[in-house]
């Protein structure tokens, strides 16, 4: 059998070319939201975005600690920004949005601040329609991962008084409109679509794609001097293939040995994900996402030298309660709450566990066929090796609050 060699310099190269993006998109939410209020005479609300989106999508230079005068001195922009991308309608008639108050919501000492315009819609006249035709079309021109998501927080129409988490729908560039009833309480189509974001969520968030990664590639093989049991892997492999691992045997028993450690993952940041959006626990950005930062080199440094011998669902467990804090930057950040809190939480959930499991699903096949070839081991060792350095990237920018010269270049060479 021909052996393939990694060689570490041409890994540790390769992981430099991938840090600039991979930084962009780190555990980076790129939210905004839709507010509504459907009363018996008139639908008002409010939007909230970030600094960081309005400077991006419309050219402005807001600093990441905006205050409320720097915010209303841009006002017009913004304003003439969302109008141009927002837009209400029922039955061929447009009801226009009129701004009311401007105000700036921080949400804590490191998250960017968010700009809040409170609305009504014009040309209602108590004529409240049956079915409202909705467009949000703003941001995601020129950030294609960016969401909007449409809160109904109020309807007495359909029975929704105290609503802050459902998700009525997600705005995003290839779904920049939808028809909304407004005598719907629509529980379902809301859960769904806190399923929707889970998943997404999960596929935008590189640190915690990059986290299980770190657990997935010893899926498929055995520590040699762990008690693994001989009719588990697969001793039909050259001599010359590892003094360190065994190849596993059957597919089965090593996907749902995987399975097994990602639920633990998902166990652990359900609880701090309910804790952070119920507000019981609050937890500093800052340190949540450095943790989240060295959580993947501390995955990682397990696949070198065991941390926890045969106890990978510990290290998944321990780390996804910090990961969950990290996961209440879509529902817990702005201390949301209401009536559908518990159903919110449990779609959102069910939509982490399932993106989890799809990336598992694409990746785990590719790697138990790679298994019994003599580069597996030499993969597990260097991949390892990559995913530390980018962690110890990682946490620097955020545990220092800096901008590494490399980040900087390459984003400069994306922009």
């Amino acid at each position: 059998m021909k052996t393939y060699t990694l060689h570490p310099v041409r890994l540790f190269l390769f992981a430099l070319l991938l840090l600039g993006p991979l930084q962009l998109l780190a555990h980076a939410p790129d939210h905004s939201y839709l507010y509504m209020r459907v009363l018996n005479d008139g639908i008002s609300g409010r939007i909230e975005i970030t600094s960081v989106d309005l400077n991006r999508s419309i050219g402005l230079n807001l600093p990441e600690r905006m205050t409320l005068e720097q915010l209303r001195a841009e006002l017009p922009k913004i304003e003439a920004y969302l109008r141009a991308n927002t837009a209400f309608s029922a039955n061929g008639v447009n009801f226009p949005i009129r701004f009311t108050e401007v105000e700036v919501l921080n949400v804590d000492e490191i998250a960017e601040p968010y700009a809040v315009l409170q609305y009504e819609l014009e040309g209602l006249e108590g004529n409240i329609p049956e079915n409202l035709d909705i467009r949000y079309a703003g941001f995601s021109d020129t950030q294609p991962i960016h969401r909007g998501l449409l809160i109904i927080e109020y309807n007495w129409k359909a029975g929704v008084v105290n609503n802050q988490t459902m998700v009525s729908h997600i705005f995003g560039k290839s779904e920049p409109t939808t028809q909304l009833s407004l005598s719907d309480r629509s529980v379902w189509r809301g859960f769904v679509a806190l399923v929707k974001l889970g998943v997404w969520h999960i596929w935008i968030g590189l640190d915690h794609i990059l986290f299980i990664v770190a657990l997935i590639l010893p899926a498929v093989v055995r520590r040699r001097n762990d008690d693994v049991d001989t009719m588990a892997v697969d001793t039909n492999v050259p001599a010359s293939y590892s003094n360190t691992w065994w190849p596993v045997a059957h597919f089965g028993p090593a996907f749902w040995y995987i399975i097994k450690i990602i639920t633990f993952f998902t166990i652990a940041h359900s609880i701090t994900l309910a804790l952070a959006a119920l507000e019981v626990i609050n937890l500093p950005s800052r340190f949540v996402e450095s943790i989240i930062a060295i959580s993947i080199a501390l995955a990682a440094l397990h696949n070198i030298t065991p941390i926890f011998r045969s106890r990978e669902w510990l290290i998944a467990f321990l780390f996804g309660l910090f990961h969950g804090f990290g996961f209440a930057s879509v529902l817990g950040e702005k201390g949301l709450g209401g009536d559908f809190m518990v159903l919110s939480l449990f779609g959102f959930n069910v939509g982490v566990e399932v993106g989890q499991v799809l990336i598992i699903c694409m990746v785990f096949p590719f790697l138990f066929f790679l298994r019994k070839l003599n580069l597996y081991p030499r993969l597990v060792t260097y991949g390892s090796v990559g995913l530390i350095f980018i962690s110890i990237y990682w946490f620097v920018e955020r545990a220092f609050e800096v901008d590494l010269p490399l980040g900087q270049l390459i984003r400069g060479i994306i922009s």
